[in-house]
């Protein structure tokens, strides 16, 4: 019988050829074991041991985390990461029970994509998700900022001046690559006040205009910030409170998974319907790192997927609050 400690080992091995396996078996777990989840379940009809293939899970709307305590199996919870949200939109939080599982997934997610950690000195200009608690992004870049021993790594509320000046030390320096992360209103910001030559340098946006500009085309903000500062591409994250797990896209508007996070496309007038590659409709996620809450989850972003497994983020659906990491409205 799958026991929690022996999905997550599963975890560290997983490619292709594994991914089904291991999803279907956290899948019977979570059918077990997960109050809410189970209770979704049968008021779908769905018996859980007539399931026999990925495509016939039943994903677990993303608004269940604003009302339930999403947790699979017997623990109390050590902590919980918050959705921003905004104003007069209640917040979603996933609950986990033990303070080191994430930040040691979320690096091994950066490695898979950028490589060893201690090659880079990372820069977190993250106004917004620094002024309030219980972030997993601020949580991730921490680690990373801590796990890299490097002295001119940190974070940076509005202070822009001393962020750059310490940028300028770490290119004179040369001994890492440099990598900045910034939520997307301030580093438009940057770009008008500053327009600092970054060239050479790797500039993630993570979404979120924060009620603070209006919302662009992923199109748009790419080309001002490539412009303004003096690089060749521009790379997005995309996450969420309710994902433990990362895509990255390194340049373009395309996100890759890693390999144990799987996107699927629903459609959205019949949501128990899975449509092909090339289509639009909504987003389903399989994230098997949210082995303590659920893997399998309905997002309300629009989007389609490719052959290779990669996938474009559209926009939102309607009635769907604007919130999140990484969200570009067309």
């Amino acid at each position: 019988m799958s026991t929690i400690n022996g999905l997550r080992e599963q975890l560290q091995g997983i490619n292709a050829t594994s991914f089904a396996d291991i999803a279907l078996q956290i899948f019977n777990y979570q059918a077990r074991h997960n109050p809410v989840y189970r209770r979704f379940l049968f008021a779908r009809g769905t018996e859980a041991n007539g399931i026999k293939s990925i495509t016939e899970i039943p994903f677990l709307p993303i608004e269940f985390f604003k009302s339930h305590r999403i947790i699979t199996g017997h623990w109390i919870p050590t902590g919980y990461f918050e959705s921003s949200g905004t104003t007069g939109i209640s917040s979603s939080r996933h609950f986990f029970p033990d303070e080191e599982f994430y930040p040691f997934h979320a690096r091994r997610n950066f490695e898979f994509f950028f490589g060893d950690i201690g090659q880079y000195h990372f820069f977190a200009l993250l106004p917004s998700y620094l002024e309030r608690k219980n972030s997993s992004l601020v949580t991730m870049l921490h680690h990373f900022i801590r796990q890299s021993s490097s002295p001119l790594s940190g974070f940076y509320l509005y202070n822009t001046d001393a962020m750059l000046n310490r940028i300028s030390e770490a290119v004179k320096a040369g001994d890492r690559k440099i990598m900045l992360w910034g939520v997307t209103f301030a580093l438009l910001d940057l770009a008008e006040k500053h327009k600092p030559d970054l060239s050479g340098a790797i500039i993630v946006e993570t979404g979120g205009m924060k009620g603070r500009r209006e919302e662009i085309t992923r199109e748009v903000l790419h080309d001002t910030l490539m412009r303004a500062f003096s690089v060749g591409q521009i790379f997005s994250e995309y996450g969420m409170t309710e994902l433990f797990s990362q895509a990255y896209s390194k340049g373009g508007t395309r996100f890759y998974p890693p390999p144990w996070m799987r996107v699927f496309i629903r459609d959205i007038y019949d949501p128990l319907t899975l449509l092909p590659e090339g289509k639009t409709g909504g987003i389903n996620i399989i994230d098997l790192a949210n082995i303590h809450s659920v893997a399998f989850i309905e997002t309300g972003d629009l989007g389609k997927l490719h052959t290779d497994g990669s996938f474009e983020i559209l926009g939102r659906l309607d009635n769907t609050d604007i919130r999140g990491c990484n969200l570009m409205v067309e």
